[in-house]
């Protein structure tokens, strides 16, 4: 098939939440319109969930927040986007059209559990604000954490991507200074031989995301564009 130019047959891949929401079905689309004998089985999971699969060779690519830290993991960048604080229109910081990581060191708030990849980075950008982040609740899983914000539960620290294009006016997205950006990449196991079918499906996703990143709101493609 491959040789009549008729790539076929499964790609697992595995995509974080927050990306997935909006990347997901473009992939699908674009794949059904290119390679229609791709057939895409898709895992929605946390970066800590689908990087050990990844190395397992359960998932033959994924999207996750980097840096990938597994020995068994190739990873690159695709885009970086920024934080947003997302909070009712009842919060006391629901008017500010920005703030300081640093004001926020008395504020409880929603936050990813120590250890993931991106509270981390928020608790080293804390050190340099000489703040330091008091948890109203700590859940492994950006897409929960948005909806425990948009339920009125707390305030929670997003990455740009996590916040929906729409509103029902009860709640606000206000962006985040002092913080360094989230960098999100393409993630493949460094063992193995990538399948035709699995090499057509990064090459449509590097496409998309080179062309659509660029129109959404806090996200931005590393220097150079996407890889």
């Amino acid at each position: 098939a491959s040789s009549l130019g008729e790539i076929s047959g499964p790609v697992r891949f595995g995509v974080i939440g927050t990306t997935g929401r909006w990347l997901v079905p473009m992939l699908l689309s674009q794949l059904a319109d290119q390679h229609p004998k791709v057939k895409l089985v898709v895992v929605d999971a946390t970066t800590t969930s689908l990087l050990p699969q990844l190395a397992s060779g359960t998932l033959d690519l994924a999207i996750v927040n980097l840096p990938a830290e597994n020995p068994d993991v190739d990873a690159e960048p695709l885009f970086d986007e920024e934080h947003v604080l997302l909070l009712t229109k009842e919060h006391e910081l629901a008017d500010r059209k920005r703030i300081a990581l640093g004001d926020l060191g008395d504020v409880p708030l929603l936050l990813e559990p120590p250890g993931t990849g991106f509270r981390d980075d928020l608790e080293t950008d804390a050190r340099r604000a000489g703040v330091t982040l008091t948890p109203q609740a700590e859940v492994d899983g950006m897409r929960l954490l948005a909806s425990l914000a948009y339920q009125g539960y707390g305030a929670a620290i997003l990455p740009a991507s996590a916040v929906v294009e729409w509103s029902d006016g009860t709640w606000t997205a206000v962006p985040l200074e002092g913080t360094t950006p989230r960098c999100v990449g393409l993630a493949t196991p460094r063992r193995g031989h990538q399948s035709a079918p699995t090499r057509a499906t990064i090459d449509v996703l590097r496409t998309l995301i080179s062309d659509a990143v660029p129109h959404r709101q806090g996200l931005r493609l590393p220097t150079g564009g996407a890889a």
